[in-house]
């Protein structure tokens, strides 16, 4: 098939009416470096020629075509027209980008694939043209002088970024960098141009994103050599490691104790080679927001930044070389990855490692600003916050102070909403927080309407989090389609403080207070039409999550000192707080897709991670800098850390597991009970060794009651629990360990999302399904091609890989279920979230949850999201005893812009996700899902 598509031939065709724009003043760029006038007409022809090619000379001369072509033509001057500083001058690879984007667009399908592969095969055809004789390019270097591009250099270092590598070609990424080279680049430019250039080839080859990595890894090197003595390159880690921790220290930027280490015996245990394991998306993130840096010099190499760590981690140790080299073996391998606080932290002056902190909040004027100060303290070394807010007084309560009546909980919500973001993580990230509210309470409507864009501006928070604390007795009266009555807290105060049956019993007492009168402000509602308020205002606006007292009171290790409030930023963390502890937990996640093999999980190199992650975590509660002494006075009472995961489906892949199965499930159970095991294991050795924990006694701990084990409690206050309480390992004799040795931490397990974390390692987000199978994920480094490595190589296998797949893939939002040619098999195992019924994902965190003493960061996908289908979804996660939810993402709240197009500001925009008006959708980089990682 031959097709005429290139926009910068000659004119065959009258100009369309997109002439009517003024183009006078409009250049084009050739490919050869000349400038000619802009003219729209070559547009029309092109189009014309293109869908020549695919629906025959006949269609096009119909005038419904006519008009088509018309108005492709001025959709594309158009959207030449809004862009930003171009001087009207647009590179003709910039036309032809918005030409495929309207025909994209258009749903133009074929015509669009016609396009694209003609595109690249003429692309072809000019690198082979055009390669025997390159035009002369200059280069600029710092000091202004200007010499001959080193070619042979530039290829070496291209040679040497994609050895190792399957199925990628050097002379592609050389060819995309000479195309974006210019006379007088600046040396900086130069070394950036290889790195977009193999960043933009991703989508066609997964493992360009390692090539990419190790492109940018070159420009790190020169970075820190400017201000650590030492060659830019990888050969010299031992020399320049020593130095490295001197400046840091000079900087004031490395805590100088790390000075009394063995610097040359660690600087020995560094590991040059695995700088060359990250992926371009988990580089770019260390370099944007991890590394060392002054006056914007990144002067930490990343197997620095990891020894770093885990130096900072192994202080108090007594050996602590051999610790923190232990450590560093750990965070470098991927096996582990510390919380994002910890990473940034630890080691440096200010070493606030941990990553989520719960307050209450109590009634009272210096009580609520305690408690939006102390938000502040804690936000700023990048902590995320959880706070309750159910003691605060309803709407219409009396203020004995002044005989005055409340405004109620939500004008307090808006000023703390207004701190977070002052307040922005010591301006790494944006501040985080999350308020919750009881069912309860007279303002809970109130509540429910806090993240809607209509209404009193006044009293909306259109940047913090809100959840919904939920009594078991609410959903049985939901599900009885019974009354329900809304109370202020001041004038029923034990509710607080109450769950299980005994909650129950205290707020029937209230009830029949109010109907006697003795309860001035209250409300009876149906209990069902608030339910659907609250899935309602979840679908519109993705707030407040859905989260369950009971569960994570009668569960709760720690229930004998106090009660939970509230979980955390990410829902999973649940830890009692009160007005003198603010509840701090300590996270990192082990890397499942790093202990999996084909024939199963590898349970030896499992356990010894977990038992080295556990002993870090634990650790991090001793180094630990505390900004408000109440954080201080609840971590050292209680110890708790929580230990996760990420790469699941990572794991499901390498076993050849669909995630919508059974298979899937009972790898969820067992790959859980394995981790809680050893947990509780690792725990207990260091309980031995270091002593428990000080609120130990009267624990579920003590009484020999397990995660395990405490599901019998839920089930007996709720008359029965329709869950599978199997278990594979011989826990008897870990509970008589515990029982006789103790443990060191009150709550060991947590699953947070990942969001970051889980960039920096290449592997998919905590318990998350593949989101696309291609897309864009947008952070704050930039725009980046995601493509599932597994589904490529198995389309390799089956010679299904080629362009016009990466074209079908962008067509369907990454989606195997329509495109006719994949086969059921890999449909199945390659199925994205929104292909992927949300039962499954209840069912797989149900049986997690059997096993953990805290909770999970569970997001639910709904593909074609109603009220049945939520109403059924939540309730089945309530009765299988989940703890908490997180986020609902919404199908369409999603869309794809189908286009190949390269900007010219490097950035690929292949697949990018926007929300929509409609539905509520996590961002796939929400401060709310990386700030407790």
């Amino acid at each position: 098939m031959s097709l005429a598509l290139e926009v910068d031939r000659p004119s065959l065709a009258p100009h369309s009416r997109a002439a009517a724009f003024d183009h006078a003043d409009w250049r084009l760029i050739r490919r050869n470096g000349a400038v000619t006038p802009f003219d729209p007409g070559k547009i029309t022809v092109a189009l014309t020629k293109a869908f020549l090619a695919i629906e025959g000379r006949q269609a096009t001369q119909s005038r419904r075509i006519h008009e088509l072509v018309e108005d492709l033509t001025r959709q594309v001057v158009t959207a030449l027209a809004r862009r930003p500083d171009s001087g009207r001058t647009f590179h003709i690879e910039e036309v032809q980008d918005q030409v495929e984007l309207a025909l994209m667009r258009g749903e133009h399908h074929k015509v669009a694939r016609a396009y694209v592969l003609y595109r690249e095969e003429r692309a072809r055809e000019r690198r082979l043209a055009e390669a025997p004789g390159l035009p002369d390019i200059t280069v600029r270097d710092p000091d202004g002088q200007e010499l001959p591009l080193d070619r042979p250099a530039l290829a070496r270092r291209i040679d040497l970024a994609c050895q190792g590598l399957a199925d990628v070609q050097p002379a592609a990424v050389l060819a995309e960098t000479e195309r974006n080279l210019f006379n007088g680049i600046s040396a900086g430019e130069l070394a950036q141009a290889p790195v977009l250039a193999a960043r933009a080839l991703i989508e066609t080859e997964p493992n360009y994103a390692f090539v990419s990595a190790r492109l940018l890894l070159d420009v790190l090197y020169a970075e820190a050599a400017r201000l650590v003595p030492g060659e830019p390159g990888p050969v010299d880690y031992a020399a320049y490691f020593s130095a490295y921790v001197r400046a840091g220290i000079g900087f004031e930027l490395i805590d100088p104790e790390l000075a009394r280490f063995d610097l040359e015996r660690l600087g020995r245990a560094l590991l040059p080679e695995r700088d060359r394991d990250f992926q371009l998306l988990g580089l770019q993130t260390l370099a944007d927001r991890y590394f060392l840096h002054r006056d914007g010099i990144r002067f930490e190499r990343p197997q620095a930044f990891f020894m770093r760590v885990a130096m900072g981690l192994a202080l108090r140790e007594i050996d602590r070389e051999a610790r923190a080299i232990e450590f560093y073996e750990l965070l470098s391998s991927f096996a582990f990855m510390a919380s994002t606080p910890t990473l940034f932290n630890a080691g440096t002056p200010r070493a606030q490692l941990s990553s989520c902190f719960l307050t209450t909040v109590t009634d009272d004027l210096d009580g609520i600003f305690k408690a939006i100060r102390d938000n502040a303290l804690l936000a700023k070394y990048s902590g995320g916050l959880g706070n309750d807010w159910t003691q605060v007084r309803g709407l219409g309560a009396h203020i004995k102070g002044t005989n005055g009546q409340s405004q109620g909980v939500v004008p307090f919500l808006k000023v703390a909403n207004d701190t977070a973001i002052a307040v922005n993580q010591g301006g790494k990230r944006k501040g985080a927080v999350c308020a919750y509210l009881e069912t309860w309470h007279i303002d809970i409507e109130e509540f429910l309407d806090l993240r809607k864009n209509t209404g009193d501006d006044r009293r909306r928070t259109h940047d913090m989090n809100t959840a919904n604390w939920i009594p078991d007795l609410f959903m049985r009266r939901v599900e009885a389609d019974a009354e329900w009555t809304l109370f202020s807290p001041d004038e029923v105060p034990d509710l607080h403080d109450l769950y299980g049956p005994a909650f129950e019993t205290a707020y029937l007492a209230h009830e029949a207070r109010a109907a006697r009168g003795e309860v001035k402000v209250f409300r009876r509602v149906r209990a069902l039409e608030l339910w659907r308020r609250m899935l309602t205002m979840l679908f519109e606006t993705g707030h407040p999550w859905l989260t369950f007292k009971d569960p994570c009171n009668l569960r709760s290790p720690q229930q004998h000192v106090g009660v939970v409030h509230s979980s955390n930023l990410c829902t999973e963390i649940t830890l009692n707080t009160s007005q003198d502890e603010v509840a701090v937990c300590n996270l990192g996640s082990i890397n499942l897709a790093a202990h999996v093999t084909p024939d199963g999980i590898d349970r030896e190199r499992l356990a010894r991670t977990v038992r080295i992650a556990m002993r870090m975590l634990d650790n991090v509660i001793d180094v630990n800098f505390y900004t408000i002494p109440e954080a201080r006075r609840a971590n050292l009472r209680h110890r708790p850390v929580g230990l996760g995961l990420m790469g699941f489906q990572d794991a499901l892949h390498v076993l050849r597991i669909p995630f919508g199965s059974e298979a899937a499930v009972g790898f969820a159970d067992e790959s859980m009970e394995l981790i809680s095991f050893h947990a509780i294991a690792a725990s207990a050795d260091l309980a031995e060794e270091r002593g428990r924990y000080p609120s130990f006694a009267g624990s579920l701990w003590s009484r020999g009651i397990l995660p395990i084990d405490s599901l019998e409690l839920l089930a007996e206050a709720r008359g029965g629990l329709d869950l599978d309480r199997s278990a594979a390992l011989d826990w008897a004799p870990l509970r008589e360990r515990v029982m006789q040795v103790g443990m060191r931490n009150s709550n060991v397990l947590a699953i947070a999302p990942t969001a970051t974390i889980s960039n920096i390692c290449g592997v998919s987000q905590s318990i998350e399904p593949s989101f696309r199978n291609l897309y864009v994920k947008a952070n704050m480094s930039g725009d980046f091609t995601v493509v599932v490595p597994a589904l490529v190589q198995d389309l390799k296998a089956r010679g299904l890989w080629d362009e016009v797949m990466v074209s079908d893939l962008k067509y369907f939002d990454g989606a195997l279920g329509p495109i006719d040619r994949i086969p059921d098999d890999l449909k199945a195992l390659y199925a994205t979230a929104f292909e992927i019924e949300p039962a499954w994902l209840i069912e797989a965190a149900a049986r997690r949850q059997k096993w953990i003493d805290q909770a999970q960061s569970l997001n639910l996908y709904l593909a074609n999201p109603n009220g049945r289908l939520l109403d059924q979804t939540y309730r089945l996660a309530w009765r299988r005893g989940l703890k908490t939810t997180y986020y609902l993402r919404a199908q369409a709240a999603t869309q794809v812009e189908k286009s190949t197009l390269r900007g010219t500001d490097g950035k690929l925009n292949a697949v990018a996700l926007a929300p929509t008006e409609t539905a509520a959708f996590c961002s796939i980089d929400d401060p709310a899902c990386e700030a407790c990682q």
